[in-house]
């Protein structure tokens, strides 16, 4: 994946973060990271299909979440929600990126802005989402895999 993707989706990390505690309006929080330049070096156009899509896909994606969570969604940290919405979003919504991808990038976003250890609570839960709704893909890499060891 390119760096400019990567810096998008810690963009939209942050503005998610902020949009979930503050309420804010989604265009001035866009305006806000425009006008500090924390876009500079990201893909502007991923940031905002993510920082729009997931508003609007929120009760899908929330709904998703609720089937492999311990806690109302709401009672998540809202660090490790805001990457798990992001997750969930691009397993649901971006079949041109393989599923490992979505997984290693929401667990390098944990590393960077999560507690100690969210990372693996946010790889488990991806994890299971991507079986579930990636299970076509994750057959055919799995078959693959078998039929180069066998």
């Amino acid at each position: 994946m390119s760096q400019a993707r990567t810096n998008a989706r810690k963009a939209a990390v942050q503005a998610l973060y902020q949009w979930q505690m503050t309420g804010q309006n989604l265009s001035a929080i866009e305006m806000q990271f425009l006008e500090e330049e924390r876009l500079k070096d990201a893909q502007k156009s991923y940031f905002n299909e993510l920082f729009h899509g997931i508003p609007k896909s929120l009760d899908v994606i929330d709904e998703t979440l609720m089937q492999f969570v311990d806690r109302p969604v709401e009672a998540i940290d809202p660090v490790e929600r805001a990457i798990l919405r992001i997750g969930v979003y691009e397993l649901l919504n971006r079949l041109d990126m393989p599923y490992r991808v979505v997984l290693n990038e929401s667990i390098n976003l944990a590393k960077c802005f999560g507690a100690d250890g969210s990372h693996r609570y946010v790889n488990g839960i991806l994890d299971k989402v991507a079986q579930q709704k990636r299970a076509v893909e994750i057959q055919a890499k799995n078959r693959k895999a078998s039929d180069a060891n066998g």
